[in-house]
């Protein structure tokens, strides 16, 4: 099969994927109980889908029977900058790098189902394909083929890309070699749980999603616990802190996939600009972005918590408005705001 290896990984490299490689469709038995206890602290917050499907999450001959070999992929996402540099201008939005171009989801879905549909027709198998929108394992199964480790921050980390590789799955009915696995490469370095602003990682390899500034600005649907807003900063999607500071970052490149690349708009917004949003402006500014999923409320709730945090007492103006506004969580938020520029 060495051949038939070989061809794919061609092809996928050909199709804009940085990291291929094979691991047999089996994960250890230590997935799933790690994934158990996470749920039994209550670690995922109102992500109930961990929960609901986690046998076929820890295990993928489960969610697919007929699985000989998993296609793990990577795609680097690398940003033009230290976004760790975005937590200094206050009075500007900061969103994770990987929801500043084009939604991965999309992008990455679309190569996957023509390397599937290629694999398929040339080695004639039947396959599935994933990207983050099933109960599948990416982190376990890209270590295990090889990528990069799950590092303290329970993220992958490669030595070639560093932080930023988009992972992919493709199962396959097809019996092919499987690849060496990585090793943890994290030593005693602790950088990534250090820099965290809300303490969400109560040990090593373990996160809490519920003080996870990545969670609450994107998946929380209620109002921010107030004891995680100062924290937040102008973090108004999601977090890079612990991925930033991961030393391994030094071997990574910036993205050379253009949709993958940041929109100059999406850069430095203002957040003067971001609170005015209405729901057509929102979806208009956000096209084809990750963010759109969250929607105008949510979104805008985390501006205003934003602006709070800017001591910035020329912002009050746009605050104002938010104190009538239809929806009762951004309402919350510009109150809560308002009250941190008068303090």
């Amino acid at each position: 099969m060495t051949d038939t290896k070989d061809r794919i990984r061609q092809e996928a490299e050909a199709l804009g994927f940085d990291a291929v490689r094979f691991t047999q469709a089996e994960l250890p038995p230590q997935v799933l109980s790690w994934l158990k206890d996470a749920l039994a602290a209550g670690h995922h917050g109102t992500m109930g889908w961990l929960e609901d499907r986690a046998e076929q999450r820890a295990q993928p001959r489960v969610l697919w029977s007929d699985a000989q070999c998993v296609l793990m992929l990577g795609m680097n996402y690398g940003p033009d900058e230290n976004p760790l540099h975005k937590l200094e201008h206050a009075t500007a939005g900061n969103i994770s790098c990987y929801a500043q171009g084009d939604d991965y989801h999309d992008v990455i879905k679309k190569r996957l189902k023509q390397l599937g549909r290629w694999i398929g027709e040339t080695f004639n198998c039947q396959l599935k394909v994933f990207v983050d929108t099933a109960p599948v394992a990416e982190k376990p199964l890209a270590m295990q083929a090889g990528l990069g480790w799950q590092g303290k921050h329970t993220n992958l980390v490669s030595r070639e890309h560093g932080s930023w590789l988009f992972l992919g799955a493709i199962y396959l009915a097809l019996d092919i070699e499987a690849d060496e696995p990585e090793v943890d490469h994290c030593g005693s370095c602790q950088a990534c749980l250090d820099v965290c602003p809300t303490n969400a990682f109560p040990a090593p390899y373990k996160l809490d999603a519920r003080r996870c500034i990545s969670y609450l600005t994107i998946e929380h649907k209620g109002p921010i616990p107030e004891e995680f807003r100062e924290a937040m900063g102008n973090r108004i999607y999601g977090c890079d802190d612990c991925l930033a500071v991961c030393p391994w970052n030094k071997f990574a490149a910036e993205a050379s996939e253009a949709k993958l690349q940041a929109r100059d708009e999406l850069k430095s917004p203002a957040l003067a600009d971001l609170a005015q949003l209405d729901d057509p402006a929102f979806r208009t500014l956000f096209r084809k972005s990750p963010v759109k999923r969250i929607g105008r409320d949510r979104f805008v709730r985390n501006v205003a918590i934003a602006i709070g945090n800017s001591d910035d007492e020329s912002l009050k103006g746009v605050l104002v408005p938010l104190l009538s506004d239809p929806s009762d969580v951004v309402r919350d938020a510009a109150g809560w705001a308002l009250a941190q520029l008068d303090a």
